[in-house]
């Protein structure tokens, strides 16, 4: 059996195909166990989860040591052109992936049947060019073996100049993280969320990214989730990177056959109106099978209102407002079962001119995530001291001599010389009073720290 699938990656908007072949499970793994098999897989935990190696995309070697808890690349000859597709997908994951199932799984199950899906992941990460990545895959029918419908990648981590599937279409709050989203299609929907910055553990509800892409029309209650995991796709390199433990429980009894929706959330109320911000909040909806979350929609002069995030709680702040314009935000409630309310009551607010009427501040502060034998990866958080909203920055600073760029996201910028400059995406330049948002970077060459980074805007 010829196993095809496309791995949802690509650099500069290019999209590749891969395949893969068929797996054969071997016996639990009770103790570390080096797998060099391409396809080569093994159960943990009595079979609870698969380790599976995954060298789908590449000729060269791949190694990984499984554990009882995950497994640590310890061979990995990759060098694929990041412009292209990744070399491999070394995962764990939990319930069906191409006709190999974990025992005793509950998965696929029905969105509407979930109450809860939970997980728990932490990471080593190490040098080279790679993604850090956590999959979520959906499809209208209960299927365990071949390529389902809609793919969720959450982007714990990225090293090199690599980016997800399609193009970002704005950032949202999901288990209080803010997220770059990104959406596209090769062959299915792909919609990714891209950490500002590397997360390297984190516990977190599954369900609250479902219920985010089942807002923006891609799912709905009636689709199944087939698989959860968590790994790494390298491009160039990737011994050492790691999952340290991975853990995840679906829980059903979510309402089944249950169809009353949430009652209407409360007019939401609006304070710390700025140019490019406004802090919203409501009263609470509620439901006889719970409240899972709520939905904050978004329309600009009479138009259609969309998603703009989504909130386990009933407070947001929306953020990327244009100055001098009017916005009528509402709010609907999701319950267990995946039933929704109808939209509340509209609040309009109109936001200030960016300029005048106060004083600017942008103060820039420099931090070293992770170096390496030749490289280095840093973050600078941009923050607004002032009293009006910066309408775009410019961060520079002086590196030592050699360093060059390998990959600048949420920002763009280059090295002149000794002189680092990086500017604002369009989506990140308004930033308003008491607000911050981040850059990062990965460099070639000498990672001491700069003495001070200055920040400017308009």
């Amino acid at each position: 059996m010829i196993r095809s699938r496309l791995r949802a990656f690509a650099a500069a908007g290019l999209v590749l195909a891969g395949s893969i072949a068929a797996v054969v499970v071997a016996a639990p793994a009770a103790h570390a166990e080096v797998v060099c098999d391409q396809y080569g897989t093994r159960l943990i935990q009595n079979g609870r989860y698969v380790v599976q190696n995954n060298r789908w995309g590449a000729s060269t070697t791949q190694c990984i040591d499984v554990t009882s808890t995950g497994f640590t690349i310890t061979q990995a000859n990759h060098n694929n052109p990041t412009n292209g597709a990744p070399a491999s997908y070394p995962s764990v994951y939990l319930g069906c992936h191409y006709n190999t199932c974990s025992t005793g799984t509950n998965l696929p199950m029905q969105v509407s049947q979930i109450s809860s899906a939970t997980s728990s992941i932490s990471y080593t990460f190490a040098g080279g060019t790679f993604d850090a990545a956590y999959d979520i895959w959906l499809d209208p029918s209960p299927r365990r073996d071949g390529q389902n419908a809609t793919e969720i990648m959450i982007w714990f981590n990225r090293q090199g100049s690599i980016q997800p599937v399609g193009s970002p279409v704005g950032n949202t709050t999901i288990g209080g993280r803010t997220w770059q989203v990104w959406q596209g299609n090769t062959g299915w929907n792909v919609i990714s969320y891209v950490a500002p910055s590397p997360i390297a553990s984190w516990s977190f509800s599954v369900l609250d990214f479902i219920n985010d892409v089942r807002s923006r029309g891609l799912v709905t209650n009636s689709w199944y989730l087939t698989s959860i995991q968590a790994g790494f796709e390298p491009w160039i390199g990737g011994a050492g990177l790691a999952v340290n433990s991975f853990s995840a429980a679906v829980n059903g009894g979510g309402g089944g056959n249950d169809t009353q929706a949430p009652s209407v959330p409360g007019q939401p109320a609006a304070s710390n109106v700025t140019s490019s911000s406004v802090n919203l909040t409501w009263a609470a909806s509620t439901d006889n099978v719970g409240v899972t979350g709520y939905d904050v929609l978004r329309s600009t002069g009479g138009g259609a209102a969309t998603v703009v995030g989504t909130t386990s709680g009933t407070s947001f702040a929306a953020t990327g407002l244009s100055g001098n314009t009017t916005y009528t935000f509402s709010v609907r409630a999701r319950d267990a079962a995946g039933n929704t309310s109808a939209a509340s009551a509209g609040r309009t607010v109109t936001t200030p001119s960016g300029g005048g009427g106060g004083t600017g501040g942008c103060t820039a502060t420099y931090r070293t995530v992770n170096a390496w034998n030749g490289g280095f990866q840093a973050e600078v958080t941009i923050a607004n001291t002032g009293t009006q909203a910066l309408n775009g920055w410019t961060a520079t600073w002086t590196v030592p001599g050699g360093v060059s760029f390998t990959q600048v996201w949420n920002g763009r910028g280059g090295i002149s010389g000794t002189t680092a400059t990086v500017r604002n995406e369009t989506y990140n330049g308004n930033v308003g009073p008491g607000a911050s948002t981040s850059f990062g970077f990965t460099a070639s060459g000498n990672s001491a720290a700069p003495a001070s980074v200055a920040c400017t805007s308009p």
